[in-house]
């Protein structure tokens, strides 16, 4: 009788499934569970999903928390300000960051170790030194208006900081190398011959750009897209730095559910449906990969 052996390739994979599950999908399930529950004062400040009393099994649902969602409208504008955030940082991102990455990859190699240097020089510093460094640039008195001012561009201070565009400022500089190191390593793998067979056809240059350059980038722009969508939807720290009272995003309201109102079925409830509405963009991004491998196998054959 045959023994089962599994073969390398499951033994490659299993440690990381065994890692996303202890470590991504056994918290979300608590979440959930927690977003079922009621509010109550106590330790934990929630009530108990399953109970036992009298021999007989009572599991209680509560859906309060996800009817409040649906119906507040603080929520649902939340929810609609932190994807509109998050769409015109990854825009902001995509404007700024594909120069930069198409200059990067179009250089020469010591040029381009230095350049890609100065790309991942920022993550060598903590993300909360840089955003409070630019809490002393944005202020009303601080390096940006001093120099404004004293260039004569401005008389008195403009108001920038606790805005949503130094909440803006503050993600495009946070997440700009999430955009562009993806980019790059599309950009510097593309066949240049294509280029100069292109070139020597009489193409024009911005005609071999959007025909060749740019359609062989997408892989690269959608991953950027994402690594940039996905993380700035749930931003905490930037938003409360840098932003107003009215800057609604979702990182700050869970943490105020959590923390300052310490209703964790609401919190729990935000979270599940940002993860739920993060799915989509992921789907998206898994299907195009997908349709992408089967157009390149199809060519190939």
């Amino acid at each position: 009788m045959a023994r089962f052996a599994p073969s390398r390739r499951t033994l490659a994979i299993v440690p990381p499934f065994v890692w996303l599950g202890l470590f991504l999908l056994l918290p979300f399930l608590l979440v959930l569970k927690i977003s079922f529950a009621d509010l109550k004062f106590g330790i934990p400040p929630y009530t108990s999903l399953a109970e036992i009393k009298d021999q007989t099994l009572t599991i209680g649902l509560h859906l309060r928390t996800y009817a409040l969602l649906f119906t507040d409208s603080l929520y649902i504008a939340t929810y609609l300000n932190s994807v509109k955030m998050a769409a015109i940082t990854t825009l902001c991102c995509g404007l700024i960051g594909y120069p930069m990455a198409y200059y990067i990859a179009r250089s020469r190699p010591a040029q381009r170790n230095l350049l890609l240097l100065a790309v991942i020089l920022p993550f060598w510093t903590s993300l909360l030194l840089r955003v409070y460094a630019w809490v002393g640039i944005l202020r009303n008195d601080g390096l940006l208006n001093h120099v404004l001012m004293w260039l004569g561009l401005i008389g008195s201070p403009v108001e920038i900081y606790r805005t949503d565009l130094a909440v803006y400022i503050g993600l495009v500089y946070a997440y700009l190398p999430f955009f562009i190191l993806p980019l790059y390593a599309n950009l510097v793998k593309m066949d240049l011959r294509l280029l100069e067979a292109a070139h020597d056809l009489g193409a024009r240059p911005w005609r071999v750009f959007f025909s060749i350059t740019l359609p062989l980038s997408m892989p690269g722009v959608v991953a950027g897209a994402m690594l940039v969508f996905i993380p700035t939807v749930g931003e905490y720290v930037i938003p409360e730095m840098l932003g107003g009272a009215n800057t609604l995003m979702m990182g700050r309201v869970m943490w105020n559910e959590f923390f300052n109102n310490a209703d964790w079925p609401m919190a729990s409830a935000v979270t599940c449906v940002m993860v739920l509405l993060l799915l989509i963009p992921l789907v998206l991004f898994q299907y195009s990969q997908v349709r992408q491998l089967d157009d390149g196998r199809k060519g190939a054959a």
